[in-house]
């Protein structure tokens, strides 16, 4: 990897400059991923859409987004990375503005696709843009800072979207990404230095790409609608074997591609322990945390009626400190390298998580809050020591690779986690409901007629038949909210036990690593690492 001559101008190829131009482009994508969710109900009711139409509005873009991260940093490894940088933001920004000028829904879906795609385009290069920049001794500050803006972003989602819809409109959910846009193009233009991998030609494997596009897709197109009919039917299970068999085709192709020629991915980075723990761990780390974002905040709006800027006001418990420890862990990490914070990260986690395993209907916030501060101390230098682990593990010629490796496992553990342990809801709300009925004093013959709402409930709807008395709507909410904080409870619980575990593993990987003197079997040796 080499970098262009540096021209004659102030600031060109300043890191902190550059940390600031990446830092906007993730803070957008940050924003973007809660600040809609605010918005869909209006969304649905100017479309006059259904709920199932609704869904589109994130599905394109998080399906979009996900399935091409790996791709489009590779195109930045090959192409140029400030380059890919700038192409994403652009597009990104005029995605947003087309979302923000729709006319119908399909051209909101659409035009939310193509804001995945750009999205996809921009992200690796912030990690890969921090790699050719930084030098060793300070990547791990800089990375904690790049940990902290994407975790402002995703925390002001929420509060901006209600002040945005209350005060102005939908439309401005979407148009509001445009300066941010063009503050983070402005910056990198003037100040990025662009670098690529001159190892690499600028031919593509386009089996490659198609083979592991489509495996990613496959896969999330499976947990989505798991998420929706539920595991035990036949369609999404169908939808991850098909995952599974073109994974397979996948790592065949590229071992063949890694003989001769050049691979999408060259399957050596996963040799490095380093590396597959960072990836391990920032699927289960994100597992939790999304978890986390999406079920609390349904507990918090469903439970305790909290508007959703109220709501976001109080996640600030979470992502506040998370973005804190992000900065505390990147300097432990630069001082003692990323195998310490991970498991102090994944412990800290998991205590906190434990906690948010007891809740009930009338838990007051005092005694939340400090739960969601510790999961926030856990998971800040957690992210940072697992981007640390995944970047420090490839060959610098590979950062756009190891940046898109990383996005695309923060992806796809959260929909991991939204999936799975949201199936884990609906299972433990529709095997308890009975009993939270007939205790909250509901009569028999309507406990038998609610058993199959276990669905609706574990969404924090509470579904209450016509023409009862006011007495016995109160018992069937009591019933149905003691239901969901129960299913709530059991799905922290196991994301707990996933954090520690995983954490205990990483320890133990990113040690072997660090005694390793190189990677094995052509793999290029990764930055030194203490253990």
């Amino acid at each position: 990897m080499t970098r262009s001559r540096a021209p004659f101008r102030r600031g060109y190829g300043h890191p902190w400059l550059t940390l600031v131009a990446a830092a906007f482009g993730l803070f957008m994508i940050g924003l973007d991923g809660t600040i809609v969710a605010v918005a869909n109900p209006t969304i649905g009711h100017h479309f006059h859409a259904s709920l199932a139409d609704l869904q589109w509005v994130t599905n394109a873009y998080l399906l979009a987004l996900a399935v091409t991260l790996i791709s489009g940093g590779k195109l930045g490894d090959q192409l140029g990375r400030k380059r890919i940088f700038l192409i994403g933001t652009a597009g990104f920004a005029l995605a947003s503005l087309a979302c923000g000028l729709s006319t119908s829904l399909g051209e909101l879906i659409a035009f939310r696709a193509a804001q995945g795609l750009f999205g996809a385009m921009m992200v690796p290069q912030t990690l890969a843009i921090l790699r050719a920049t930084f030098p060793i001794e300070k990547l791990a500050v800089a990375i904690g800072l790049w940990t902290m803006s994407s975790t402002i972003g995703i925390a002001s989602g929420p509060i901006v979207g209600g002040v945005l819809i209350s005060h102005a409109s939908w439309r401005w959910i979407f148009l509001v990404n445009v300066p941010v846009a063009v503050v983070s193009m402005l910056v990198g233009t003037w100040v990025i230095r662009e670098s690529r991998d001159q190892a690499e030609g600028r031919r593509f494997d386009l089996p490659g790409i198609a083979l592991l596009t489509g495996t990613l897709f496959t896969l999330l197109w499976g947990l989505i609608d798991a998420e929706k009919r539920g595991w035990g039917h036949f369609t999404p299970i169908a939808w991850l074997i098909s995952a599974a068999l073109l994974l397979v085709l996948f790592v065949v192709w590229e071992i063949r591609e890694e003989r001769i020629r050049q691979p999408h991915i060259p399957l050596s980075l996963f040799r490095s322990a380093q590396f597959s723990a960072g990836v391990v761990m920032a699927l289960a780390v994100l597992m939790g945390y999304y978890s986390v974002l999406f079920f609390v905040t349904l507990y918090f709006q469903r439970v305790h009626g909290y508007t959703a800027s109220q709501t976001g006001v109080r996640l600030l418990a979470l992502t506040g400190v998370m973005g804190i420890s992000a900065i505390a862990g990147s300097r432990a990490v630069a001082k003692i390298g990323p195998r310490v914070p991970l498991l102090v990260g994944a412990l800290l986690s998991a205590a906190g998580l434990l906690g948010l395993s007891r809740l009930g209907p009338h838990t007051s916030f005092s005694s939340i809050w400090p739960f969601l501060a510790l999961v926030g101390l856990g998971f800040g230098p957690a992210q940072t020591a697992f981007a640390r682990a995944i970047v420090g593990g490839a060959p610098p010629g590979q950062a756009g690779i190891a940046g898109g490796m990383t996005s695309t496992a923060v992806q796809v553990g959260g929909m991991l986690g939204l999936s799975v342990l949201g199936s884990v809801i609906v299972s433990r709300v529709t095997s308890t409901l009975p009993d939270k009925l007939t205790r909250a004093g509901v009569p028999s013959q309507l406990v038998d007629q609610l058993q199959g709402t276990g669905r609706s409930i574990a969404q924090g709807i509470v579904p209450i038949p016509r023409g009862l008395s006011a007495s016995t709507a109160q018992a069937i909410t009591k019933g149905d909210l003691l239901a969901f904080t129960a299913g709530l409870d059991a799905a922290m619980a196991i994301a707990a036990a996933i954090v520690f575990v995983t954490g205990i593993v990483a320890f133990v990987a990113v040690g072997i690593s660090a005694r390793a003197t190189r990677v094995a079997s052509g793999a290029r040796r990764p930055w030194p690492l203490r253990a």
